[in-house]
């Protein structure tokens, strides 16, 4: 009757043996698994980098062309609006290069204010712009809660 028993002893040592090799695959398995998610975040984050960048680079670009457009117009209306102006100034009994100088300080006194609150506004508007990419962001902490899980 010992035969037996010893057979049982050395069959829980095989198994015990084997979870025990198994063990450091498991935690190879695990690190591995692990890199790759970090890899595939990392690739996420770098697409949606570009992503924005890319549209970042074509709204600068546009801003650009209109600006420049918006330039020329904007010079050949404020010396037209400066001359409209200078006429209300001419029963002042001024000279008429004075006349002309009152109308285009009024004229640049306008475009001035105007332009600060074009300037005020944009720029509130790129404050709200989110600088974070938020795909990545919600990716890793949903991967952050499943490691802890597992772990």
């Amino acid at each position: 009757m010992a035969a037996p028993k010893a057979s049982l002893i050395s069959a829980n040592e095989a198994n015990q043996r084997n979870e025990m090799e198994q063990l450091p695959t498991l935690f190879s398995r695990l690190g591995d698994d692990v890199v790759q998610l970090f890899n595939s975040q990392l690739a996420l984050f770098k697409v949606e980098v570009r992503e924005e960048a890319k549209a970042y680079l074509s709204g600068a670009i546009m801003i650009a062309v209109g600006a420049v457009v918006a330039t020329i117009g904007f010079a050949l209306l404020n010396v037209a609006v400066a001359f409209a102006a200078s006429t209300l100034f001419a029963g002042l009994n001024l000279s008429q290069p004075a006349t002309y100088a009152l109308g285009f300080v009024v004229t640049g006194v306008f475009y001035l204010i105007v332009g600060a609150i074009v300037i005020t506004a944009m720029k509130s508007r790129l404050a709200k712009q989110p600088l974070v990419p938020e795909r990545t962001v919600n990716e890793l902490r949903k991967d952050k809660e499943w490691l802890k899980n597992e772990l």
